[in-house]
């Protein structure tokens, strides 16, 4: 079984920094994308940033410029540097992984989220 574990989030004044992390570990035979999802009460989750296998790279225009995605294919991880947050990027953030299982099958893994607050 697929398993994520992020860690990072936590409380930040306007215009300061956090860095999520999110280990993937368990039996795949390839990893497609892995990217970072947000959730606020009563919205839909929105795509944060994603990075595919062949290294691009998708943000969403309310946070290019300040977020960036990397990945380390050797370790499985992938990070999310967050700089000049505001307020509005305040939300719960989800690691997201697609990959292909030991049967070639195309799935979905979602981690457990993290916090992420920004208040003064």
């Amino acid at each position: 079984q697929v398993r994520l574990v992020e860690s990072g989030g936590g409380l930040v004044q306007p215009g300061g920094s956090l860095r999520l992390s999110c280990a993937v570990s368990g039996r795949m035979i390839s990893i497609n994308i892995m990217g970072w999802y947000r959730l606020v009460p009563g919205k839909q989750r929105e795509l944060v940033a994603e990075v595919t296998n062949g290294g691009r790279i998708n943000y969403a225009d309310s946070v290019k410029g300040r977020f960036t995605i990397s990945r380390d294919n050797a370790k499985n991880t992938v990070d999310l540097q967050m700089n000049s947050l505001k307020p509005e990027d305040t939300a719960v953030y989800y690691c997201n992984l697609n990959y292909r299982d030991g049967s070639l099958r195309i799935r979905s893994a979602w981690g457990q989220g993290t916090q992420v607050t920004v208040s003064s």
